[in-house]
């Protein structure tokens, strides 16, 4: 079974995982297998919504073999691992590992500091530097309870920015835990089951940013309540020219994600568009079928961003 955890008010990773079928024979196998949880970060709403998944899926236990988390990009690993702490969960269920990918590109052109010692030094000696979560502590916060370290993107990094990559992790990360690097995503998946890490028993042990920020009683806001979500959605398009839409308003704002599936003019096929900072993929998927409603859905994270900004601006653009 798999639980995927979306940001934003449309789920985008679930549609792409629900048109790859999974590997089941029919629709409502696929439907069975995939959990969507939109709209929200997982690690906030353990109780009302992870919890009852779980719940189903214990009493479904005997048809499952693995049960695969994929949570919003902005989630805090340790509220989530803290659950499979309860009973209900805990009598059935055990964390085999906790995976954290880490985008290897962002990492060499140094969009994370690898020094959490070294940014609270900082903004202690200055009172103006931002004092909420950041995607710093978001970064040090998710390393932390690796036990397994994926860096993705492999293939844009050149041979030396690999090793730093990977030198920069290792020097954060205990000798336990290993650091493996992949090429467009590509990876058996055999390496990321059977780690039999137990991580629920070692989780009260970590120290997180978030958790020292309440021990000082600061007044501190989850990271992703920092960040905005925006959702366009539209009918038929021109692919290039909602692309080019898209790179001019990432270029003059702040947007670290862009994720959709858009309806062509003219084609059968969907198209996927995947954006991360300045850097775009697109690529056909499946046929849309033919009881299907075709249309075309992207969502924006970042930060500031005003909703209808970023909508009169697409529509003005592909119009």
């Amino acid at each position: 079974a798999v639980i995927v955890n979306e940001f934003g008010a449309v789920d985008i990773d679930a549609a792409l995982l629900k048109g790859c079928a999974l590997g089941c024979e029919d629709e409502e196998q696929v439907d069975e297998g995939i959990y969507e949880l939109a709209n929200g970060c997982i690690c906030c709403t353990v109780q009302e919504e992870f919890h009852p998944v779980m719940q189903k899926l214990v009493e479904r236990r005997k048809d499952i073999d693995h049960i695969l988390i994929e949570t919003s990009g902005l989630a805090l690993p340790k509220p989530l691992v803290q659950a499979f702490n309860w009973p209900d969960i805990k009598n059935y269920c055990t964390v085999d590992a906790v995976v954290t990918v880490v985008d290897g590109p962002a990492l060499a052109a140094g969009t994370f500091a690898i020094d959490p010692e070294a940014v609270a030094e900082q903004r202690a000696a200055d009172e103006n530097l931002d004092h909420e979560s950041s995607l710093q502590e978001l970064f040090d916060d998710q390393l932390s309870a690796a036990d397994l370290v994926v860096v993705s993107k492999g293939d844009l990094l050149s041979q030396s920015q690999g090793f730093e990559v990977e030198s920069l992790l290792h020097d954060q990360l205990p000798d336990t835990v290993k650091v493996i690097s992949v090429n467009a995503g590509k990876i058996d998946p055999r390496i990321l089951m059977g780690l039999d890490a137990a991580a629920e028993d070692r989780i009260e042990q970590l120290t997180t940013h978030h958790d020292r920020h309440h021990e000082h009683d600061e007044r501190h806001e989850h990271a992703h309540e920092a960040f905005d979500s925006v959702t366009f959605e539209a009918k038929d398009v021109d692919g290039e020219q909602l692309l080019e839409a898209l790179k001019t308003f990432v270029a003059q704002n702040t947007v670290y994600r862009v994720k959709g599936i858009l309806a062509l003019k003219g084609k059968p096929l969907r198209q996927v568009i995947q954006g991360v900072g300045s850097r775009f993929e697109v690529y056909f998927e499946n046929r849309w079928e033919p009881d299907e409603e075709r249309g075309t859905k992207v969502v924006l994270i970042g930060k500031n961003l005003d909703e209808n900004a970023v909508k009169l601006h697409l529509e003005a653009c592909i119009s």
